[in-house]
């Protein structure tokens, strides 16, 4: 089973979307970010808004994709190896959806599927979801 996950800039879960582990990740790219339930804010030329995605997603149909829907993308390109950029900044930061899969992974009905039922399995993975923007507001409320 396949995850397809997008989420903000600090882990928040905003869409995800099951597949069969045999479709490759661009496959799941237009699907996703359709998943996404909060409303995306304007694009602005002040403001941009940005996509990182791994060396997976590096395919022509993707960047135009991800262009079309005005993201500004941030995609790693295959056979080029990760270099500190001179201006001393460090590149996008595509390890926050790896973080949130992993506190996804802390419910164990989604750790190991028992659902036969993708559609099933995708309510499990929402609500887990819903759960983890429930505990970060939680958390936000109370340290005030």
């Amino acid at each position: 089973m396949k995850r397809s996950l997008h989420v903000d800039g600090d882990g928040g879960p905003l869409g995800i979307v099951v597949a069969g582990a045999n479709r490759p990740d661009f496959q799941l790219l237009a699907a996703t970010l359709d998943a996404c339930v909060a409303v995306r804010p304007r694009v602005t030329a002040r403001r941009p808004q940005h996509l990182c995605l791994d060396r997976g997603y590096d395919v022509d149909d993707v960047w135009a994709e991800v262009v079309d829907r005005g993201y500004e993308p941030h995609i790693r390109m295959k056979g080029v190896t990760d270099v500190v950029p001179a201006e001393g900044r460090w590149p996008a930061r595509r390890w926050v959806v790896e973080r949130t899969l992993g506190w996804l992974s802390k419910c164990r009905a989604i750790l190991i599927r028992w659902d036969q039922k993708a559609l099933n399995y995708l309510a499990l993975l929402q609500f887990a979801c819903a759960l983890l923007w429930y505990r970060r507001l939680h958390r936000l409320t109370v340290s005030r």
